[in-house]
């Protein structure tokens, strides 16, 4: 593949067609009994639409209870997310349309959107993250949670996304639960009317949370917060930071994420 100068790129083939997908009741009992007739062979078709960087060598291993999908083959979301789209016309297509409750608004086409997942990659890559590290995401909803999402998945870490309703004490549990190394937060957000402090909260879990070591924040509402040892604001962290990062190729059975 080739992408624009001011980035390097992996060789990737592109050759999946785009999936239509349809609930007509004929259509979907036929593909239904298909799948049900040869679950391996049918599985195996569905696969094919996704970009592989290494295809896979064996489509199942069958040990009740336990699958192993894919055996061999090598790939990442973020990859099937974006990058197959920046060689063609959907580029400069929308890929959010977002508006948020004080009536800000922000469209990212998939280009734009494909850049700031690279510059969070290469910031969270400079905070030490790895593949196979855990992240908590605990933002409210703004463009940026999928944008930390999709950067998580470049790195091959784990994203453990927190509903940015819940108390600190939940927080607490599903931090510890995961072992995760960074959290992803904003200064606050907005919800009804009101705003809710979501550093504030941050702050109340980390001091139960040994395994984190930074917070990352996201300047939303504007409110002064306090900003401790661990905290870094994520537009200082992007500052500088290239648009391309090199995708981590993981096992198909390699987790992308943890949901409570």
């Amino acid at each position: 593949m080739s992408i624009d100068n001011d980035n390097s790129s992996s060789d990737t083939f592109f050759k999946s067609s785009p999936l239509k997908i349809t609930l007509e009741k004929n259509n979907f009992q036929s593909t239904r009994t298909q799948s049900l007739q040869n679950i391996e062979t049918f599985w195996a078709e569905q696969a094919e639409n996704l970009v592989w960087n290494r295809h896979w060598d064996k489509t199942l291993e069958w040990n009740p209870p336990f699958a192993k999908w894919f055996i061999g083959g090598l790939l990442n979301a973020s990859i099937n997310c974006l990058d197959k789209h920046i060689t063609s016309e959907i580029k400069n297509k929308a890929a959010i349309i977002w508006e948020g409750e004080d009536g800000e608004n922000r469209t990212l086409t998939y280009y734009q959107l494909y850049q700031k997942v690279n510059q969070f990659s290469n910031a969270l890559k400079k905070l030490g993250l790895r593949k196979g590290d855990r992240v908590t995401i605990y933002l409210p909803m703004v463009p940026e949670l999928p944008i930390a999402i999709l950067a998580c998945s470049r790195i091959g870490a784990i994203h453990n996304v927190v509903f940015s309703g819940f108390s600190s004490t939940a927080l607490v549990d599903r931090i510890n639960d995961a072992k995760s190394k960074i959290i992803i937060t904003a200064d606050g957000g907005f919800r009804r009317g009101n705003i809710i402090e979501l550093k504030k909260i941050v702050d109340e879990a980390i001091v139960n949370t040994p395994s984190i070591q930074n917070v990352v924040v996201l300047r939303r509402t504007g409110q002064k917060v306090e900003m401790k040892n661990k905290d870094v604001w994520w537009h200082d962290i992007i500052q500088n930071q290239t648009n391309y990062y090199e995708p981590e190729l993981v096992e198909s059975t390699h987790p992308l994420f943890i949901l409570y």
